[in-house]
């Protein structure tokens, strides 16, 4: 029985690190050949050792356009934003996808797809 209770918090933490980084906004606005992104996220950043620590922008096929590292956590800074300025996008294309990150569980499964204005 002392065993149950040793492992219930550590059950317990590794849940907490189950929580995907949640893509909450993106605006984009395009400059000349380029385009800025704005992505507002959310994540139960809890300190150095679990936090969303960057986002990137794909194209449909999913090869990397551009990518946003966040170099630290933002515990109480949530949801928060942050920019991308410079991405280069083919012509013609229509739709992008933006995929979050966290340490330690790496890229989510899921993207968000956004419409090019």
């Amino acid at each position: 029985m002392r065993h149950l209770f040793l492992s219930l918090p550590l059950i317990l933490g590794s849940a907490a690190f189950a929580e995907e980084p949640v893509i909450e906004d993106v605006k984009v606005t395009q400059s000349g050949d380029t385009w800025r992104f704005d992505v507002t996220i959310s994540h139960p950043d809890t300190g150095w050792d679990h936090y969303a620590d960057g986002w990137r922008v794909l194209d449909m096929e999913g090869n990397e356009l551009g990518m946003r590292v966040l170099h630290h956590p933002h515990v109480d800074e949530q949801p928060f934003t942050r920019s991308l300025s410079g991405v280069v996008i083919p012509q013609g294309t229509t739709q992008v996808k933006v995929q979050a990150r966290d340490l330690p569980a790496g890229w989510n499964e899921g993207t968000v797809i956004v419409d090019l204005p």
